[in-house]
């Protein structure tokens, strides 16, 4: 069983469900982004650091600016979150791929593809849609303007952190510890703690909901994902594992709005639709590759 193909694809399905709740109960605390951003991944640094030896091994210099940007990401989709609708946060830092036509060529020296060039237009195109069309404000997403700048935002720093990330990967020795993408993603989430939490206080009136909340973000979809994230991507070829975390996407609206009440315009939709299929087909043209 434990070798079972079937356990670690619904692993990696579980992942995605998981992450793709993170929009919906962002929305449902009552503490401001600043707090959310801090306290969720302060409790998130706890669980991975205590329950993933992977994430205490192979700190170095080269893991900080990687970090960083994971930091940043992780800050900044919260606040989106907090000013627009979670389909329009979730959709923007999944225009990471635009990002990276300039960044991979530049940091990594990699060569740019037509057909990068083709998924990079179709996103583009998603982009312009979502950043258009007329979001009005409601209680969950107060100021849709500043929350897509916020999540364009997050987008490019989730572009810089998958840059980093194969930054580590390409250079890596086989068998040394700094292969593990864990000790990025913790020092990330200890860093986006310390980096909100001067915002984030005082923090009063804190209720039981913020705190059950609070700790659901923090071991539930954060540390409980990226635990079953690396016990599935060692035995799950990687163009299946990239199809099957496209679910986050797709599902974070839709917990939104079955928790929330929140739904997203027609132009937030086909934006959205235009980006996922992109980032499909662009997956789908490396997995044949």
């Amino acid at each position: 069983m434990e070798s079972s193909p079937v356990r670690y694809r619904f692993y990696l399905v579980a992942t995605a469900l998981l992450f793709s709740t993170g929009g919906a109960a962002i929305k449902s605390a009552t503490l401001n982004g600043w707090q959310v951003a801090s306290f969720r991944s302060g409790v998130a640094a706890i669980a991975l650091l205590a329950a993933l030896p992977q994430a205490r091994r192979g700190w170095s210099w080269r893991v900080v600016p990687v970090a960083s940007a994971y930091a940043a990401a992780l800050v900044l989709f919260v606040l989106a979150n907090r000013l627009t609708t979670a389909a329009n946060a979730v959709f923007l830092q999944s225009t990471a791929p635009l990002y990276l036509l300039f960044l991979a060529p530049w940091l990594l020296r990699e060569p740019v593809r037509a057909r990068d060039l083709l998924c990079a237009l179709a996103v583009g195109g998603g982009m312009l849609l979502l950043f258009i069309g007329s979001e009005r404000s409601v209680a969950t997403a107060p100021d849709p303007p500043r929350g897509n700048l916020i999540a364009a935002a997050s987008g490019l720093t989730w572009a810089l952190t998958m840059t980093g990330l194969r930054w580590l990967g390409r250079d890596a020795i086989p068998g040394k510890p700094h292969n593990s993408a864990l000790a990025p993603v913790a020092l990330g989430n200890v860093l986006a703690f310390l980096t909100a939490l001067p915002f984030a206080l005082p923090a009063t009136a804190i209720r039981a909901s913020d705190v059950a909340v609070i700790l659901y973000l923090g071991v539930v979809q954060i540390g409980l994902a990226y635990f079953l994230l690396t016990r599935a991507v060692r035995h799950v070829p990687a163009f299946e594992a990239t199809i099957v975390l496209l679910l986050e996407p797709v599902m974070n609206p839709v917990w939104a709005w079955l928790v929330n009440g929140e739904q997203p315009g027609p132009a937030a939709l086909a934006g959205g639709a235009i980006i996922i299929s992109a980032a499909l087909a662009n997956s789908w043209a490396q997995g044949r590759r």
